[in-house]
């Protein structure tokens, strides 16, 4: 089993910066990728950002393209979002989750593990 705990949501006020965090902990795969996705209410869950662990491979979603960067801390077993430039269409909850494919893919489907989520509040 994969553990996945997000922390670091809140309030910001537009034009704001977060930064998520995502522990990963319990027995992981030998190679694997790491994905952010948000849902909004009535919305469907998003693609945010992804990149393999490990490795270089990076992508992201198209509305958060230039604004976002995912980044990790090995030793800490963290990913890290770095959000900047949020505007209120930003707010949802977001979630890590983890693939063991070894693309960092765009599709929540392909993912297996699944953390809480974390609120993200964009104020005008």
């Amino acid at each position: 089993q994969v553990q996945l705990v997000e922390s670091g949501g809140g309030l910001v006020q537009a034009g704001g910066s977060l930064r998520l965090s995502c522990v990963v902990s319990g027995r992981t795969f030998s190679s694997y990728a790491v994905g952010w996705f948000r849902q909004a209410p009535s919305k469907e869950r998003e693609f945010v950002a992804a990149f393999r662990w490990s490795g270089t491979e990076r992508s992201y979603g198209d509305s958060v393209k230039g604004r976002c960067t995912i980044s990790s801390d090995n030793a800490k077993n963290t990913v890290y979002l770095q959000m900047n430039s949020l505007k209120p269409e930003d707010t949802a909850v977001y979630y890590c989750a983890v693939t063991a494919a070894t693309r960092p893919l765009p599709s929540a489907t392909m993912y297996d593990y699944w953390g809480q989520g974390t609120q993200v509040t964009v104020s005008s």
